[in-house]
């Protein structure tokens, strides 16, 4: 029996049957892996232009906090504690008292100061007056330096007319004697009176060295009681610590009755308008940091609702660790690399201050836009404006001119 024979079409319908058939689970797999690494491959090169593009042109950093002038405090005389007129969180003009110290020491010295102008101005008027009185008697010593000449020429025709007579013996030798003996005396009061004539002149020369081209009251011994007058009212006034500028009062750690010397730390002033941010960016951040660029600032007290415009103004010339009360010693022992911070002002708005004010030592998000990038990274010139500046204190000695004037009015006899 002759077995059967397979055709060639038989046998390609078998090599069908046996391969694996696509199912379609494994084709919808196969298309959400193609989906999502397409997603991945666009997402990546999207992530590299961002990078490229707008993330490489910022630099942020959280490790930034606010900073302003903490103003001291700080009496220029000592003094005892009398009232304390502020305390801490109240707000302060500038000029307004903050302490009154007791004034009692600060009036007597001014007293004795005016009392010793005063007597300044009246020994000073003396000195004036004795150049009359001095060139007085220059002309009393020339006068009898005149007669003592007019007796010197009697007593000498007196001398030569007995001398003349000697001879006929109507003159006796004794008597002769006599009128040499009064030309001898009158020769020396001549002497004794140019001696007391050029004692005159010399000592209203000497008077006058003290008085020439000044008046009394530009004298030097009373500008130098009036320089006096003028430091004890300083004191006087100075009993009264005024604020500098307007800010709120912070630390204050002075009690009534306190004796306090001249620097003590009383309190602070904070000029909460006039505060910055320290950003400490990272080393690697500083590369495109320049002077100028503008920054977005976020605080934790209002988080994201509040977003502050800012600007760099200042990168600091070392890092932290630099200037640390107790820098690193790299070079002893193991040593482990940290990433060093340098801190960089940035100065705020003025009007977002003022409708959202902060207080120093806040936490703060710097985000910087270094896409211009033209600025420098340091300081090239000298600064023309002071960084801060008060006028309460030009204000202190005015009346003291007025006070000076009164008394030298007063002690000057018109």
């Amino acid at each position: 029996m002759n077995a059967p024979q397979t055709t060639p079409a038989t046998a390609t319908d078998a090599a069908v049957n046996e391969a694996p058939a696509v199912t379609p689970a494994k084709a919808k797999r196969r298309k959400a892996l193609l989906t999502l690494a397409s997603v991945v491959a666009v997402g990546a090169i999207a992530w590299g232009l961002y990078d490229g593009l707008v993330a490489s042109h910022y630099e942020s950093t959280d490790n930034a906090y606010v900073q302003g002038n903490l103003i001291q405090i700080t009496p220029q005389a000592g003094g005892t504690v009398m009232s304390i007129l502020a305390d801490d969180t109240d707000f302060v003009r500038a000029g307004s008292a903050l302490v009154q110290l007791d004034p009692a020491d600060a009036r007597v010295a001014l007293q004795q100061a005016e009392a010793t102008l005063a007597q300044t101005v009246r020994q000073v008027r003396q000195l004036y007056a004795n150049n009359g009185a001095l060139a007085a008697q220059i002309r009393l010593r020339e006068a009898e330096a005149a007669r003592a000449q007019t007796d010197i020429a009697r007593a000498q025709d007196d001398l030569r007319r007995r001398q003349q007579l000697t001879g006929d013996g109507a003159v006796s030798k004794e008597e002769l004697q006599h009128a040499q003996s009064q030309l001898d005396t009158a020769r020396t009061q001549l002497a004794a009176a140019q001696a007391g004539v050029t004692a005159a002149r010399e000592q209203l020369a000497s008077n006058q060295s003290l008085t020439a081209g000044v008046a009394v009251a530009q004298h030097p011994s009373v500008l130098a009681a009036a320089a006096r007058v003028r430091e004890a009212y300083l004191g006087s006034r100075r009993t009264a610590l005024p604020a500098p500028v307007d800010g709120y009062v912070a630390r204050r750690n002075v009690q009534l009755g306190q004796r306090v010397a001249a620097g003590t730390p009383l309190m602070a002033v904070v000029p909460l308008k006039q505060v910055w941010v320290d950003a400490n960016f990272k080393e690697n951040q500083l590369r495109h940091l320049r002077l100028g660029q503008g920054a977005t600032l976020t605080a934790d007290l209002y988080g994201g609702k509040v977003e502050y415009k800012g600007r760099v103004v200042g990168l600091g010339v070392g890092t932290g660790a630099a200037f640390a009360l107790l820098p690193a010693q790299n070079a002893t022992g193991n040593w482990i690399k940290v990433v060093q911070r340098v801190p960089v002002r940035i100065a705020l708005d003025a009007e977002q201050l003022a409708q959202h004010p902060l207080r120093v030592g806040l936490s703060m998000e710097v985000t910087v836009d270094t896409k211009d990038r033209s600025g420098p990274d340091l300081a090239e010139a000298p600064r023309e404006q002071p960084v801060a500046q008060t006028t309460v204190y030009e204000a202190l000695d005015q009346g003291a001119e007025a006070e000076v004037a009164r008394i030298i009015k007063a002690n000057m006899g018109t």
